[in-house]
């Protein structure tokens, strides 16, 4: 840590004092110059006059401190004029004064050079600083412009696939009723062959009882002899009539098997409507 010399320390203090004391800026750097120069010692600069204030513009403390210096001389060439003292101490005296006085305006011009310097050199790194930041604020604001123009595009890409994706989600539930509907409606065929494999089972049992009766009543009729030959030939013909039957059954069932491999087919193919071939089947 950095030790602060004890005469700063205090210098410090007095002035926080004036400061309440002199709220105006003129007088309270007035009085600093008199407290640096009288009590401290030191030879005040508007530079070091400004570090310690910090008030008003840098011209309030090179104005107040030449008016320091103006009333300095002016003091201190009439107490010599009214002094008691021999003529060659008085010129003596007058001389060192200009030296003070020449010595006090040097510093305060090297001091004011040297604020002038520092501040002209604050000035142009702020500008060069102020440059900066424009140009950073250009890029930002082209970064910007361009992310703003990203960001619009990807808000409309967006839209697009939600309603693209609203569209795919009712298409494919059209698609899936109409699918589910294709399948009642193959289950529903499906029940209507078993059924009609059902009767034709049932009829075709039927009629070859009767076959197998008519043709054990014809072998019992041959074994009649004239008597029978009549009823013979009825039964021949019954006989025709049930091979007829019996062939339009066989073709009734050919066509149910027709239909039952066309709706299988359709089953198989999902993505396509079924469309039912619905046959009449007549009746016996």
């Amino acid at each position: 840590m950095t030790d602060v010399a004890p005469d700063e320390v205090r210098l410090a203090a007095e002035i926080e004092r004036l400061k309440a004391e002199f709220p105006k800026t003129r007088e309270l750097y007035r009085e600093v110059c008199a407290l640096m120069f009288f009590r401290y010692g030191i030879t005040p600069t508007a530079n070091r006059l400004y570090q310690l204030v910090r008030r008003g513009s840098m011209s309030t403390p090179t104005a107040v401190l030449s008016e320091f210096w103006a009333t300095l001389r002016e003091k201190s060439r009439v107490r010599i004029e009214h002094a008691d003292l021999p003529e060659e101490l008085q010129g003596a005296a007058g001389e060192l004064m200009g030296a003070l006085w020449t010595r006090a305006t040097a510093a305060a011009q090297a001091s004011l050079e040297a604020l002038r310097l520092e501040v002209e050199a604050a000035r142009r790194a702020a500008e060069g600083a102020t440059a900066a930041v424009r140009a950073d604020l250009g890029h930002t604001e082209v970064a910007l412009e361009q992310r703003t123009a990203a960001l619009l595009t990807a808000q409309v890409r967006i839209q697009e696939l939600e309603q693209a994706q609203a569209a795919a989600v009712a298409t494919r539930g059209a698609l899936e009723a109409q699918l589910e509907r294709a399948r009642e409606a193959g289950r529903e065929r499906e029940t209507a062959l078993n059924q009609a494999r059902a009767d034709f089972a049932a009829e075709r049992d039927k009629l070859r009882a009767s076959a197998e009766l008519a043709q054990a009543e014809a072998q019992r009729a041959v074994r009649s002899e004239e008597s029978a030959r009549a009823e013979i030939q009825a039964l021949q013909a019954q006989m025709g009539d049930l091979r007829h039957q019996v062939g339009m059954l066989e073709g009734r069932l050919d066509a149910l098997r027709s239909t039952r491999d066309q709706v299988r087919e359709r089953q198989n193919a999902p993505a396509k409507p079924l469309r039912a071939a619905r046959k009449t089947v007549p009746k016996t």
